[in-house]
C-alpha cells in the first residue's frame, strides 16, 4: 500500500504523507472492529483468563447453594430374639440466613472475576493497537529510508557525472559516500524494525495482514467530557479492587456468624421389639472452648487491609489518568502545530535543494547537510504522530474506555 503511494506522488510529496492526518484513517466500520474483537478473544492468555473468570462464575453458583444438605442416620441391633431398627433424618438449619450473606457474596466475586477478565481483554487490546500504530510508523519509516537511499544512488551518480566534467572535486564524492552509508544504515534499522513489530503483531493477532492496519478515524476522535474522577470508577482495576473488598467484607459478617450455633433437629422411626418408635432429636454445638473470636478478628483484619488497597489502587489510578491526559495534549497540542508549520512545505524542500545544488547556489556539504536535516524533521514528524496516537491509545486504556469504545466502531 505504501509502497504504490511513493510511486505515485513526486519525491518532494513525501512530507505530504507524513503529515496529514488522514493517512490513516478509514471510516468507521464495523467490519473492522469485530474483526479486532476476534482476534483478541482468540489469544490464549485472553481464553486463560477467560476460563478463569468462568471458574470464579461457577464458584459463585455454588456458594448460593443450601449451606446444609440433610443427613440419613440408621441404626439396627440384635435384643435377644428381637431385632431394633430405626431410620431417621437430620438437618442443621440455617438459622442466621449465612446463605444470604453468601448470595451477597458471590455477586462480588463474579464483579470481580469479570472485572479481572476485563482487565486482561483491555490490556491485550492496547497492546494491540499499540503494535498497529508502532508499524505504521515502522512502515512509513522504511518507505522513506528506501526511497533516500534510492535517491543517495541517484546523487552519487550525477556526483561523478560533474566530477568528470570538473565542476566538483574528489571531496564531494567522499562526502556523498559517507552520507550514502549513514543511509543505508538507517534503512537497515527501519528494515528490523519493521519486522520486529510486524512479528509482534502476529503473536497478538493471529490472522493480522498489512489490510488490517487501517484503524477508524474514530479512535483518535478527543472526548473529554467528563473529569478524571468520574472515569477512575470505571477502571477495570479498581473496580476489581472493590469487589474483592466488598467480598472480603462479607467474609468477615460471615466469620462472625460461623462463630454462632446453629442447631440441628432431627427425627427417628423404627421398632423396638414388637413396638413402634417415634423419636424427636435436638443438638446444639457449644462454643466453649473455642468461640472462634480469633477467627473473626482475622476476617475484619483482612477486610480492613483490602479497603486499604482498594483506596491506594485508586488514587494510583486517579494519578494515572492525570498524566496519561497531560501526556495526550502535549502531544496533540505539538502534533497540530507541526502539522500546520509544514502543510505544502515538504512537498517543495527537496525539489528547491536540487535546483540550487544544481545551479551552483549550495555546496555538496551544504546540500547533504540540508538533506539530512530534511530527513530528520520527516523522521521526528512520524515519530511525534506516533507517540501522540499511543498517548492516545494509553488515556483510553487508563480510562477504562478502550472497549467500549472498540464496540463504536
Amino acid at each position: 500500500m505504501f509502497r504504490s503511494l511513493f510511486k505515485r506522488f513526486p519525491p518532494g510529496s513525501v512530507c505530504l504523507l507524513v503529515f496529514s492526518t488522514s493517512l490513516f484513517a478509514a471510516p468507521a466500520d464495523k467490519l473492522w472492529g469485530d474483526w479486532l474483537q476476534n482476534q483478541i478473544d482468540q489469544h490464549p492468555e485472553v481464553i486463560a483468563a477467560k476460563e478463569k473468570m468462568n471458574a470464579a462464575y461457577s464458584t459463585a453458583e455454588g456458594s448460593q447453594k443450601p449451606l446444609y444438605n440433610p443427613e440419613l442416620e440408621t441404626e439396627f441391633e440384635r435384643e435377644g430374639d428381637a431385632d431394633n431398627y430405626t431410620v431417621g433424618v437430620n438437618q442443621t438449619v440455617d438459622w442466621w440466613d449465612k446463605r444470604g450473606i453468601r448470595s451477597k457474596q458471590a455477586n462480588f466475586v463474579r464483579v470481580a472475576a469479570f472485572q479481572t477478565f476485563e482487565l486482561v481483554w483491555q490490556q491485550k487490546l492496547a497492546d494491540a493497537l499499540n503494535s498497529i500504530v508502532e508499524w505504521q510508523a515502522a512502515s512509513k519509516q522504511s518507505e522513506l529510508a528506501i526511497q533516500q537511499e534510492a535517491q543517495m544512488e541517484i546523487l552519487i551518480s550525477l556526483i561523478r557525472d560533474r566530477q568528470k566534467a570538473g565542476d566538483l572535486s574528489q571531496v564531494d564524492a567522499e562526502l556523498a559516500l559517507l552520507n550514502f552509508s549513514q543511509k543505508l544504515n538507517q534503512t537497515a534499522h527501519a528494515q528490523v524494525r519493521l519486522r520486529r513489530v510486524a512479528a509482534k503483531l502476529r503473536e497478538l493477532l493471529p490472522d493480522w495482514s498489512a489490510k488490517q492496519t487501517e484503524i477508524p478515524a474514530e479512535l483518535w476522535a478527543q472526548t473529554f467530557s467528563r473529569s478524571d474522577a468520574q472515569w477512575v470508577d470505571k477502571h477495570p482495576m479498581v473496580a476489581t479492587a472493590k469487589a474483592r473488598w466488598e467480598t472480603l467484607r462479607k467474609s468477615a459478617k460471615l466469620a462472625g456468624l460461623d462463630a454462632k450455633a446453629e442447631p440441628t433437629f432431627g427425627i427417628n422411626a423404627g421398632k423396638a421389639g414388637e413396638d413402634n418408635v417415634v423419636a424427636l432429636s435436638f443438638s446444639m454445638p457449644l462454643n466453649i472452648r473455642n468461640n472462634f473470636s480469633a477467627d473473626v478478628q482475622a476476617a475484619n483484619q483482612e477486610a480492613l487491609s483490602s479497603e486499604s488497597l482498594y483506596r491506594a489502587i485508586r488514587r494510583k489510578q486517579l494519578f494515572a489518568i492525570e498524566a496519561s491526559r497531560a501526556s495526550l495534549e502535549e502531544f496533540q497540542q505539538r502534533y497540530e502545530r507541526l502539522k500546520n508549520l509544514m502543510r505544502g512545505r515538504g512537498e517543495r524542500s527537496e525539489t528547491l535543494l536540487e535546483k540550487q545544488w544544481r545551479s551552483g547556489d549550495l555546496s555538496t556539504t551544504e546540500y547533504l547537510l540540508a538533506l539530512q536535516q530534511r530527513s530528520d524533521g520527516l523522521v521526528a514528524g512520524i515519530e511525534l504522530q506516533t507517540q501522540y496516537r499511543l498517548a492516545r491509545i494509553d488515556w483510553l486504556f487508563q480510562t477504562g474506555q478502550l472497549n467500549r469504545l472498540l464496540k463504536q466502531l
